[in-house]
């Protein structure tokens, strides 16, 4: 990563613009996928910083976000690619966008609670703050199996200095761009969760 590579104040700035463009608007807010994916494809930088715990969460949120992406080239908004698999009968089958689109939505989840853990905690050790987050976010949707390698991979993760040092932060900055992606992203993580619940999709599945 080059020197002067940001990449925690790239999430920040992206996910502050889209929660920028929902609290603008009332409830007929829509957002772009095309812009929605490009932030969320920033992300994907976290996940691969905390190694081994989130390998699983890595490789399936960069296919999700991919997937999302492409989908960008013929659907303009997040609105209508539900709608679409909604008239398709096609929202929880697997691979379809919608699908995907509420398990982006948990890793930007997983991401908002780990940081504000990292925000609370002190010392050196991200351990804590990685298990709170992974149990209240992933846990409840993963079997014994991925649960039990995420709980050994917890012990590879990288320090809080670490982990800082390869975002290029330091521990002042770090912290303002953390806040600032909890704050914007809740937001964001909101609507999602909005557009599944009014149209009676559910987001616990």
């Amino acid at each position: 990563m080059g020197g002067e590579e940001k990449p925690l104040r790239q999430i920040a700035e992206a996910f502050k613009g889209l929660s920028t463009i929902i609290e603008s608007q009332n409830l007929d807010v829509d957002v772009d996928v095309a812009a929605f994916s490009r932030a969320c494809s920033l992300v994907s930088v976290l996940f691969g910083l905390l190694g081994f715990a989130f390998k699983f969460a890595e490789m399936d949120y960069v296919a999700k976000v991919d997937d999302l992406q492409k989908a960008s080239n013929s659907i303009d908004t997040l609105k209508s690619m539900l709608d679409q698999d909604v008239e398709q009968n096609t929202v929880t089958k697997p691979g379809s966008h919608s699908r995907n689109l509420l398990r982006v939505k948990r890793g930007l989840d997983m991401v908002r609670v780990l940081f504000e853990q990292i925000l609370v905690a002190e010392g050196n050790s991200l351990r804590d703050a990685a298990s709170v987050a992974y149990a209240k976010v992933f846990a409840p949707y993963h079997g014994w199996a991925i649960r039990k390698a995420v709980a050994a991979g917890m012990y590879t993760l990288p320090t809080r200095s670490q982990l800082l040092m390869k975002l290029n932060e330091r521990e002042d900055s770090a912290r303002i761009q953390m806040q600032s992606y909890v704050t914007s992203s809740a937001a964001v993580i909101n609507y999602v969760d909005g557009l599944f619940l009014s149209r009676e999709i559910g987001i616990d599945w």
